[in-house]
């Protein structure tokens, strides 16, 4: 039977059994009308219920077929949870949804073209290197990476794959934000000298003690390339519900919220300074960290970075959250306004609620002209790189971005730890003369995990 009819004959046999016969979207043409990009999701928790799988499945050119995660009861739940949206949106039952307890065999499926990851921070990485290996397509939640050395691992991988890599910087895709990027890049408020950020930090917790792990918790795999802990519920996700998880307060797996939010507005910002493929020249933070309970992460915290441009930078939570561009003649103040992504989001709506503001109002309604610098228009993060792995175009938030917006994350995290003014050399991605500050650059991992432990 020739490849064209063996194709044609199952394709009908899986239509008549109710659920469709899965092919990769490179079996049929980019612009034909049965063409779907078929997605595995890693990760079934908060972030990805409520905003990476609904911002994907909105669109048609998408279809979610595989599922993946440690917890194999939140993994039931997300199968359950996308095969009710198919359903409900189809009319029957539309789709038998794959589970995989371990991600690397989804990426051995052949009929899967790309992942979405939304795995806890120190997992990001790896399975993203490993993606791209196997010449899957990525959306990858921020941050980019746990340490300046994953980060710049996983870039290579990436721009040797070819692969289209996407970070979770959907700021980007709000309108607001490009708009005062662009009228600060087109000097609207005239030479910028001053940006300042509002970003929060987090309280510290409670003592933890040692728990029975879950049954349906592989434990070890959740640990990952991170020293071992014994289990304690706040140490990880609820085993009720998809409220904040604790894993975000606890050093072994992020650094707080000056990476958890930190790479969002410091990469809006960096597309206003025009710093995205750079970094700061000299950095310095004085932070409060928890002296008590299980979460250790940075509280209240200021950052000051200084760019080769003259542009220095402030980072605090006693700032209101969003960006503040000030020039020589005025400001712009951007924020996400309404907008959440989740509803345990850390900052309230009505903190946030004007999200573009200026000095004079009618900067607001100044035009870019034809001639000016025009930034890259995504109307949605999502629909962006699904567009993007047709097209084959560049994503509106590509991987070295990425690792750059998330290596100011990184950088003043070691600012915070080592307390003293630093220079970073933004080329060999190291602190200049500070073996201290350049032992923070990476961390141990735990084999077999890690990327390290990838074989490129």
């Amino acid at each position: 039977m020739k490849r064209r009819e063996f194709i044609k004959t199952t394709a009908l046999a899986g239509t008549a059994l109710g659920f469709p016969t899965i092919f990769p979207a490179s079996v049929f043409g980019k612009n034909a009308p049965s063409n779907k990009i078929n997605i595995g999701q890693i990760g079934c928790g908060r972030i990805a219920r409520s905003h990476d799988l609904p911002g994907t499945w909105a669109h048609d050119m998408a279809r979610i077929v595989a599922v993946s995660d440690v917890d194999s009861k939140r993994m039931a739940e997300g199968k359950a949870l996308i095969e009710a949206h198919y359903t409900q949106k189809m009319g029957k039952p539309y789709l038998d949804v794959k589970q995989y307890g371990d991600y690397r065999e989804m990426l051995l499926d052949k009929d899967i073209d790309a992942v979405i990851i939304s795995t806890p921070d120190h997992w990001h990485s790896q399975p993203a290197m490993e993606a791209a290996l196997a010449g899957k397509h990525i959306y990858l939640q921020k941050p980019t990476s746990l340490t300046i050395k994953e980060g710049r691992q996983l870039t290579e991988v990436v721009k040797k794959s070819g692969v289209v890599l996407q970070l979770g910087t959907q700021q980007r895709s709000s309108p607001q934000f490009r708009i005062a990027a662009e009228l600060v890049r087109n000097g609207r408020i005239g030479k910028l000298h001053t940006v300042r950020i509002g970003l929060p930090g987090d309280p510290s917790g409670p003592k933890a003690s040692p728990m029975p792990v879950p049954k349906n918790l592989n434990f070890d795999m959740w640990l990952g390339s991170t020293p071992e802990l014994p289990y304690s519920e706040i140490g990880v996700h609820p085993q009720e519900g998809y409220d904040r998880p604790g894993w975000l307060r606890h050093e072994n797996y992020g650094a707080g919220m000056i990476t958890g939010w930190g790479q969002h507005h410091f990469d809006s910002a960096a597309w206003g300074m025009d710093t995205e493929l750079t970094g700061p020249r000299f950095i310095e933070a004085v932070a409060e960290f928890p002296k008590f309970g299980f979460w250790n992460v940075h509280g209240d915290f200021m950052v000051k970075a200084e760019y080769e441009n003259g542009v220095t930078m402030l980072t605090s939570g006693g700032f209101p959250n969003g960006i503040r561009y000030e020039g020589t003649e005025g400001w712009i103040w951007v924020s996400r306004g309404d907008y959440v992504a989740s509803a345990s989001d850390p900052v309230a709506k009505d903190k946030s609620s004007k999200a573009l503001d200026a000095s004079d109002p009618r900067l607001l309604e100044s035009v870019i002209g034809p001639s000016e610098i025009h930034l890259y228009k995504s109307a949605d993060q999502h629909g962006n790189w699904l567009e993007c792995i047709q097209t084959g175009k560049e994503p509106i938030s590509p991987i070295e971005i990425g690792h750059r917006s998330c290596s100011v994350c990184l950088v003043s995290h070691v600012a915070m730890k080592v307390g003293k003014r630093l220079e970073w050399d933004t080329k060999t991605e190291k602190f200049v003369n500070d073996d201290e500050a350049n032992s923070h650059l990476s961390r141990s991992q735990r084999a077999p995990y890690g990327t390290d432990f990838v074989k490129v």
